[in-house]
């Protein structure tokens, strides 16, 4: 049986077999969509077998076996509604992994049978549409032509055999895949901006959104840039009740929204927990008709991207009560913030990663600063180490959101110094003991010389509403204290040291001899130099 590190091995040595073939934000792809195909077809013959026998099966080829042999008989048609009504999707015999396994194994596989189980499960319910739609088994950059592109994707099926996936306990299986996730945006760099927040900000993110909140039931979740969806299901972690939590999400770009579903699978979220979506947040408002207040909101918009501004955003509720000011075109931050913010409930907490601009920067975004300070909106301004992120090196902060409390003072903690991170290879990062000294300073809430500062509105008004951390925050070091006695002890010691070297020299310079009056005369010139210094 398979589990933590082993899973980890098995499962990251099916990249070795594409890795040659193609860059990580491609092999990503394929590795990911075919661990979760596997996933759904071992789900699925321990669930038929559950059914048919009363019991676990001891092994998926037992399971296949009886499978193959109901699916013979007459019994066949009401087992295939019970496990569509039970799982959503349903499979033939020859569509399940260890099928496709054996016909690897003898040479035999045949993509176009994939294919059609990726279609079967894409087709079953509109949970799963759509979903396998960029694992191309059809590729160039499988190889050349059928045979090469079918023999690398039958190495991988062989590679991920060895990952028992069904027995994994708790959120094993998740963690792995979220580790494979941070792997990829680990190699991938820049790109890994549209789907992954690195551990420790994710971590920290959840836990000051979850604060106070950590015994409800029925908790909604939302994040409106959800990426793989691996923000949100942090969530969980710091839940007495996770299985009751409800996810909301969006994200842009059609691949990422695709990894968030089957993450969301993958951590044991239940169908009908899960509400995603794939489009644009900023051009259409989402959720609309369901439920549209949430009480956490985490989000790490892209940083600083480009919007339209279009003037009938100024009618859009989410964006109207703001001094008539949107976000510029060339930066949407506030866009996104005040997206966010919009769909938060009243008694909920948002938190958001955004880069320091947002801080300072005047115009437009200066009125809507200055708009959510009167309001009391703005709750605690945290700045993270630089070198975080994969996407970026530039520090970057989290700013905390909360709707109608008492007071307008604002926290602030810096927590960019070398005692809040480790120094890894490629990025900083933030370790357990970290976050934790972060949290005690947010839950506190109170000034800590060179570390936090609780802001009242009065400061925060006299400071033109900058929130730039170090307008409130010192954390420069007084220089020590110059003991001039012993600086003067020293200096004199120094000095006498020169004079005794000098003499030495001297000395040494007057006993040499010459074989031409020009070096004598030159060598007497410097003994006149030194003997006056």
């Amino acid at each position: 049986m398979t589990e933590g590190k082993d899973l980890l091995q098995v499962l990251w040595s099916g990249a070795d077999v594409l890795r040659g073939k193609m860059d990580a934000n491609e092999y990503k792809t394929y590795l990911l969509g075919l661990v979760f195909y596997k996933y759904l077809s071992d789900s699925y013959l321990s669930k038929a077998y559950d059914l048919m026998n009363d019991e676990k099966p001891d092994s998926l080829e037992e399971a296949q076996e009886c499978y193959e042999e109901v699916m013979e008989s007459e019994d066949a048609k009401d087992l295939l509604e019970e496990l569509k009504e039970s799982l959503h999707y349903t499979l033939d015999s020859d569509m399940t992994y260890v099928s496709m396994f054996k016909s690897a194994k003898n040479n035999s596989f045949n993509r176009e049978k994939l294919q059609a189980a990726f279609n079967r499960i894409q087709e079953s319910d509109q949970l799963f549409n759509g979903l396998f739609a960029d694992v191309d088994l059809y590729s160039n950059r499988l190889g050349t032509g059928d045979q090469k592109q079918s023999a690398t994707i039958a190495e991988v099926i062989k590679v991920l055999e060895g990952a028992d996936l069904i027995h994994a306990k708790g959120d094993v299986l998740g963690n792995a895949y979220e580790y494979l996730i941070g792997q990829f945006a680990s190699e991938t760099g820049k790109k890994a901006g549209e789907f992954y927040t690195p551990h420790g900000p994710a971590q920290l993110l959840c836990q000051i959104a979850m604060d106070g909140l950590e015994e409800k039931r029925g908790l909604q979740v939302y994040d409106p840039c959800m990426g793989s969806g691996s923000l949100m299901l942090s969530c969980k972690n710091y839940s007495k009740e996770p299985d009751y939590i409800r996810y909301y999400g969006q994200e842009l770009m059609p691949s990422t929204y695709n990894l968030a579903r089957m993450n969301m699978f993958l951590h044991g979220v239940l169908p009908e927990n899960q509400h995603l979506r794939n489009g644009d947040t900023l051009d259409a408002d989402w959720p609309t008709d369901e439920e549209t207040e949430f009480d956490v909101v985490t989000m790490n918009p892209p940083y600083s991207a480009k919007w339209s501004a279009a003037e009938g955003f100024k009618q859009d509720e989410r964006f109207m009560d703001y001094g008539g000011k949107l976000a510029p075109k060339s930066k949407a931050d506030y866009a996104f913030l005040l997206h966010g913010f919009y769909h938060l409930k009243q008694t909920g907490t948002m938190a958001i990663v955004l880069p320091h601009g947002v801080l300072f920067r005047g115009a437009a975004e200066g009125t809507i600063r200055q708009t959510l300070l009167e309001n009391g909106s703005i709750y605690a301004v945290i700045g993270l180490p630089a070198n975080m992120f994969y996407n970026t090196s530039i520090p970057t902060c989290i700013v905390v959101l909360k709707k109608h409390r008492e007071g307008r003072d604002v926290l602030f903690i810096d927590a960019s110094g070398t005692e809040f991170y480790e120094k890894e290879k490629k990025q900083n990062e933030m370790k357990d003991e970290h976050i934790e000294s972060v949290l005690k300073l947010y839950k506190d809430r109170k000034t800590v010389e060179k570390k936090a500062y609780l802001a009242s509105y009065e400061d925060i008004k006299s400071n033109d509403f900058n929130l730039n951390i170090p307008r409130y925050v010192d954390t420069t070091e007084e220089e020590p204290e110059i003991d001039l006695n012993a600086l003067t002890k020293d200096m004199a010691e120094t000095d006498k040291g020169i004079k005794e070297s000098t003499d030495s020299l001297l000395g040494m310079m007057k006993e040499l001899t010459f074989g031409n009056e020009e070096t004598k005369n030159a060598v007497n010139e410097l003994i006149k130099v030194l003997g006056e210094v």
